[in-house]
C-alpha cells in the first residue's frame, strides 16, 4: 500500500514500495526533503495535476564510471572536437531544455519540479553540463551530487550526438573527481548502450551508502584548464 504523508512526516522504508517502485505520495519539494530522499535512494517523479509521487524502483539502473562504453562512431565525433563543454554555466537553460524535450509525454519536469531543482542548484547540490556548438547550446545534462554519487536526472539534445558526447564527457570528469556511482534511476535502451546495468535495489542501496561516506561537493563546478 502506498503511504501518503505530509510535510512533517518521514519517508517509509523503501521495501514498502509497490512493484512499479512507487513508494509514497505527498510531502513537499523543499531542499531538505529532496536531499533526504536522494540519500535514501528515493526520487520524485510526477506529471501535471498529480500529487508529488516518490519512487524507489527495483531493479535500479546504475552506471559505474568503469563500465562506460563509448561506441566507435561516437569516439570519432569526440576526436573531431565538434562540441565544447562547460559545467554549471547555465543550469536554468539546461533544465528548461530538458523540460521542452519531455513535454510531449507530459510526465516530467512540471513547473514545481523546475523550481525545486533551480533551488537545489542555487544551494550547490544540483549541477549541469552544457554542450555547445559554435556558441549555441546544443544539449545538456543535469543531476544531483551527494558524496561520491551523481544522481542523473535528465538530458536533452538539439543536435545529433550532442547529449551522447556530453554524457561521455561528464562520466569522465566524474571519474576524475572520485565519483564511484551514477544513478540512472530507470532503465532505458539508450543508457544500456553506454554500459549502464540493472542491479537489485538492495545492492544499489549498499553502493549508495558507501558513496555517501564521502563529503558532499557543494558549490559551483567547473572544468580545470
Amino acid at each position: 500500500m502506498v503511504e501518503r504523508f505530509d510535510q512533517r512526516m518521514d519517508f517509509p522504508p523503501v521495501d514498502h514500495a509497490l512493484d512499479n517502485g512507487l513508494l509514497a505520495v505527498g510531502g513537499d519539494l523543499s531542499i531538505p526533503r529532496l536531499i533526504t530522499a536522494y540519500r535514501r535512494g528515493i526520487f520524485p517523479w510526477f506529471g501535471p495535476g498529480d500529487p508529488i509521487l516518490w519512487w524507489s524502483p527495483d531493479p535500479r539502473l546504475v552506471l559505474l564510471p568503469s563500465w562506460l562504453h563509448v561506441p566507435r562512431s561516437l569516439r570519432r565525433v569526440l576526436n573531431q572536437e565538434r562540441f565544447a563543454f562547460s559545467l554549471d554555466r547555465d543550469f536554468a537553460a539546461v533544465i528548461h531544455g530538458c523540460a521542452g524535450a519531455r513535454r510531449g509525454d507530459g510526465t516530467w519536469l512540471v513547473p514545481e519540479m523546475i523550481s525545486a531543482y533551480l533551488a537545489l542548484h542555487q544551494a550547490g547540490y544540483a549541477h549541469s553540463l552544457e554542450i555547445w556548438q559554435q556558441g549555441r547550446l546544443a544539449g545538456g545534462i543535469y543531476g544531483v551530487a551527494l558524496g561520491n554519487c551523481f544522481f542523473g536526472e535528465s538530458m536533452f539534445t538539439r543536435i545529433p550526438d550532442a547529449s551522447k558526447a556530453g554524457l561521455v564527457k561528464l562520466v569522465g570528469w566524474l571519474a576524475g573527481q572520485g565519483f564511484e556511482l551514477i544513478d540512472c534511476q530507470v532503465t532505458t535502451e539508450h543508457l544500456l548502450r553506454f554500459g549502464a546495468r540493472e542491479i537489485r535495489r538492495g545492492e544499489f542501496l549498499e553502493r549508495l551508502e558507501h558513496a555517501l561516506r564521502a563529503p558532499d561537493r557543494i558549490g559551483r563546478w567547473e572544468f580545470q584548464a
